[in-house]
């Protein structure tokens, strides 16, 4: 059976999907790589609310989906930039997210970090911002999760150079209880963080961000880099503290980044990875067994679907990220907190959802091809 998808200029083009998905199991936990998925949440289709609203959350789903993580071996990066923090999840949904992600870790055995910014300021003086990371840095290590700073909109917004980076995060980083992840998270993911670091140069802005790190070792488990330039990623890599991870956040290059060279390699903490749960973690447990190129095989077919979902405005792939989820019968609806699934054009998600069964990543292929084409419907292109 094929199915008609729109594509360029108006046009309809068939597929035929695939009937069989690929059909990765659960195994022993990864030795040889540290890997977070950045989760989404799930919003409730049935709340009464508008784009401006409180987020509201389906907790039971949301919680599900991590679950489903956890059983593939992956840690989970909670409330980050995929569960939409600062695009429809405020700091108040994010903590109540924290908690009962964290609490769901605890039961379940499985690893979770958790973001610590500033957004419940808009604005403010140091002191202010400061006091809104402490606020959310404890309600984390409350939790008994991991913290990862991010990078604060705030912060961007207040810093008149460097030396305001060197202060908030050296405080930040001295009363820090367990040694965190720093993120460094690029302007094209959100243009607000432009000129992070202190400076619009990525050079000097790297120094910056190496300086802090080189203040305080001991409290930095790694840091997270997110400006889809691979080789930018590997120059920061090769210099950080022995000891210093360096997490990929590059959803462009990550094969390459997580397997490494003669003189290091990245760990992982990847929004694409939401989707792709189950085969990247069949991937790296080939490369525990030094399998590089086994690695590479099973991972590199998935670039094209992350440069996908990830395109211009790239701040719009979480869109992606949950049609996918809904797709592959992860949650009964395709809603987003905010109204943010109207933040994609229906060729793009029409590709996507090609891209994606050609990896076989949907469990019950049919489920995805019915909820396709009812989308579809939903636009006017019947079958």
């Amino acid at each position: 059976m094929t199915i008609r998808l729109p594509g360029a200029g108006g046009t309809l083009r068939s597929y035929e999907p695939r009937t069989e998905p690929l059909a990765p199991t659960a195994g022993t936990p990864f030795t040889s790589r540290t890997v977070f998925s950045a989760a989404h949440v799930v919003a409730d289709p049935f709340a009464d609310v508008s784009p401006d609203s409180p987020a509201a959350v389906d907790w039971d789903a949301t919680l599900a989906f991590r679950r489903h993580l956890w059983a593939h071996g992956l840690g989970v990066a909670e409330a980050m930039d995929t569960a939409q923090r600062g695009m429809g999840l405020d700091w108040a949904g994010a903590a109540e997210l924290i908690r009962r992600s964290a609490a769901e870790a605890r039961a379940v055995g499985g690893r979770i970090a958790c973001g610590v910014g500033t957004d419940q300021l808009t604005g403010g003086s140091l002191t202010r911002i400061r006091a809104a990371y402490e606020e959310q840095l404890a309600v984390v290590e409350e939790a008994g999760a991991q913290a990862i700073l991010m990078a604060s909109r705030a912060l961007a917004a207040t810093a008149e150079g460097p030396e305001d980076y060197l202060e908030v995060y050296g405080h930040l980083l001295r009363q820090a209880a367990d040694p965190v992840i720093l993120h460094w998270l690029g302007p094209m993911f959100d243009p607000a963080l432009e000129g992070y670091w202190g400076s619009a140069d990525l050079d000097a802005a790297t120094d910056t961000f190496l300086e802090v790190i080189a203040a305080h070792p001991d409290k930095v488990d790694g840091v997270k880099i997110s400006l889809l330039d691979a080789q930018r990623e590997i120059d920061l890599r090769r210099r950080l503290p022995q000891g210093v991870r360096c997490y990929t956040g590059d959803d462009f290059n990550y094969p390459e980044l997580i397997a490494g060279d003669e003189q290091g390699f990245s760990h992982a903490l990847l929004g694409i990875f939401d989707p792709l749960g189950p085969l990247a973690a069949e991937a790296v447990r080939v490369l525990d067994t030094g399998d590089t190129k086994g690695f590479r095989g099973l991972l590199d077919p998935t670039v094209e679907l992350s440069r996908h979902l990830f395109q211009t405005p790239t701040r719009f792939y979480k869109t992606g990220v949950v049609f996918l989820a809904w797709l592959a019968g992860h949650q009964t609806h395709f809603t987003m907190v905010g109204g943010l699934q109207s933040a994609r054009s229906l060729p793009h998600l029409a590709r996507a959802y090609e891209l994606a069964d050609g990896l076989g990543l949907f469990p019950d292929p049919k489920l995805a091809e019915e909820r396709m084409t009812n989308l579809l419907s939903l636009y006017g292109v019947n079958q």
